[in-house]
């Protein structure tokens, strides 16, 4: 089977299905972005592990895959849950004497893996690296996924359409994004836009990705989120295109120099045909926290 039709396939299952998990809301999506963080931050410690710097798995896994509970708990209306439920989860994991939870949990999670690198890791075996690179995964491939949770629960209730659309609005725009520098690239582009960093990334490529953002929010809030009643001025459709567009590219770049740091062309081989976790995330790290700062900064949702 060819690598495009792998491709093909993998997105007409999973596109659907995350669709519907979006849909739903809830746990069910707390679940989907749970799975992400946990294999996102295996393929970066992997990664790491290439490169020289053994992080410090189980602590490292437990606080990334925690994050989207966290959030859902700490953030969530808890209106798809019976109230028990959601009273019983925010006493145990937020009470109300523990003011305002991120920044406590911050603290908890630093002293926590400083500690563990302390006793886990003698001075030759690189402890601050080890501590520095699994905090990194802990933010990057584990909270920076929980803004999709967040952009969810702002956009509405649990089974609302008009909430989903929403809420698909950045993930369209970057995949289009994605499509539109690797058409540009392939038609136009000659001059190389980073190759130290991404060889086969042109600038032809990058200025196409921005046009094919650009378009498809304009196109998706005239088209889609209007007819909903959720749609934007053209003027905020044209910036939130750009700014995503440009946060795409950039958090392809960033994975980029991590695989060329580590000598690999994929994160791993879990997907047919897309590579890993982190190959298919790359863009929405970047691209999901960007979007819920414009989102809240506009008022939309």
């Amino acid at each position: 089977m060819s690598n495009q039709l792998q491709r093909i396939l993998v997105a007409a299952i999973g596109i659907p299905a995350a669709l519907g998990l979006m849909w739903w809301g809830g746990l069910p999506l707390v679940a989907l972005v749970t799975l992400i963080t946990f294999l996102g931050t295996r393929e970066l410690f992997h990664l790491s592990e290439r490169s020289g710097v053994r992080p410090l798995h189980l602590p490292g896994l437990i606080f990334a895959t925690a994050a989207p509970l966290l959030t859902w708990v700490w953030a969530a209306p808890f209106s798809d849950a019976p109230a028990p439920v959601g009273a019983l989860l925010g006493a145990v994991l937020a009470p109300s004497w523990l003011g305002a939870p991120w920044p406590v949990s911050g603290v908890v999670i630093v002293l926590t893996l400083l500690m563990v690198g302390l006793f886990a890791r003698a001075p030759s075996a690189r402890p601050l690296s080890a501590v520095a690179v699994t905090l990194l995964g802990v933010v990057y491939t584990g909270l920076l996924p929980c803004a999709l949770l967040l952009l969810r629960f702002d956009a509405g209730p649990p089974r609302s359409w008009s909430a989903t659309w929403l809420v698909f609005f950045p993930l369209v725009v970057t995949w289009v994004c994605d499509s539109f520098a690797m058409w540009g690239g392939k038609a136009f582009g000659r001059a190389k836009l980073w190759p130290a960093v991404s060889p086969g990334k042109t600038r032809a490529g990058g200025v196409a990705g921005l046009v094919g953002g650009v378009l498809t929010a304009v196109l998706w809030a005239e088209l889609v989120l209007n007819p909903l009643d959720r749609g934007f001025p053209l003027g905020q459709a044209v910036i939130l295109g750009l700014v995503i567009a440009t946060a795409a590219q950039i958090g392809d770049l960033v994975e980029s120099l991590f695989k060329r740091e580590a000598g690999v062309k994929d994160s791993s081989g879990l997907i047919p045909g897309h590579g890993g976790v982190l190959d298919r995330c790359d863009s929405l790290y970047f691209v999901l926290p960007v979007t819920l700062v414009m989102y809240r900064a506009f008022g939309i949702g």
